[in-house]
């Protein structure tokens, strides 16, 4: 094996070692039994990886602490599932890194290891953010759609910052809870493990925290134009951070929903806008 090849198994040893840290930390933090069990075998496969590696190299290289560290902080942040699976993603993992390596069986046992293998292991973890997260799309798209058209509509309707903060706050509370009762009233009627009660904490409160950074620009700005468009631009970022997180966490494709999503958005409040200058033209309210 010339040195460009064993150079190549370093970097894999130095991936597989810092993997394998970061799945035993999360072991650690995990409360669920099944789900810790799921993540030290896990460990453990990397950990024996790391040791057919060094069969080859002759070296023990030392893990990334500072990758270690930051797939850490992320998993206790945004959830286990979303941490390890950007991990696995910045990767060039199993058969891919691994196909140049096709003369030596044991290095093919890795990539076929690091596969399908690994994807069906993470797929076992339960863990409750994901579980709801349905009612959090739920709460999120209302809330983008239904608000900022409304809050488009609003702003050649009444023609005020802080009357149009005012009736978007009572529409989107209304609506949060209204959101909430009925995803309850759904969730509880459907049966199954998920819970009712959370699963409309989940929705209002998703509908909620995005009211508040939709209305935010018209308490803030006294130019109604100028708060519509940041109000546009802050939809838009909500959409593609969430759609980011869901595709990495559900292994979907992140274009497509993001895009469907803010079309849906975009065009509501475009019809919206419209709709509230024939308002103003036709009924004076806001003059």
């Amino acid at each position: 094996m010339d040195q460009k090849s064993i150079d190549a198994l370093v970097q894999f040893q130095v991936n597989e070692i810092t993997e394998s840290i970061v799945y035993r930390n999360l072991a650690k933090l995990e409360k669920n039994p099944e789900n810790r069990k799921v993540l030290n075998y896990i460990a453990d496969e990397e950990l024996k990886h790391y040791s057919i590696l060094k069969k080859f190299t002759n070296q023990s290289p030392k893990a990334d602490m500072a990758k270690v560290w930051r797939f850490t902080q992320i998993s206790r942040i945004f959830g286990v599932t979303f941490g390890i699976k950007l991990m696995e993603r910045g990767e060039v993992h199993a058969q891919g890194s691994y196909g140049s390596f096709g003369d030596y069986p044991e290095l093919m046992q890795i990539a076929n290891e690091e596969g399908d293998h690994e994807k069906e292991l993470i797929g076992m973890i339960d863990e409750e953010r994901l579980n709801y997260m349905g009612s959090v799309v739920l709460g999120l798209n209302d809330a983008l759609v239904e608000l900022t058209g409304a809050l488009a509509g609003f702003t050649l309707a009444l023609n005020n910052p802080h009357l149009i903060a005012l009736t978007g706050s009572i529409t989107g509370i209304a609506a949060a809870l209204s959101m909430a009762s009925s995803e309850y009233l759904s969730t509880k009627s459907e049966g199954g493990d998920k819970s009712a009660i959370k699963a409309s904490v989940y929705t209002g409160t998703a509908y909620l925290i995005t009211v508040i950074l939709l209305i935010l620009p018209f308490l803030l700005l006294s130019n109604i134009f100028l708060s519509l468009g940041i109000t546009i631009s802050t939809a838009l970022v909500i959409i593609a951070v969430f759609n980011y997180y869901y595709s990495v966490a559900k292994d979907e494709s992140f274009k497509h929903r993001f895009f469907e999503m803010a079309a849906l958005s975009t065009s509501v409040a475009a019809i919206s806008f419209l709709i509230g200058y024939l308002l103003n033209k036709f009924t004076g309210i806001g003059l």
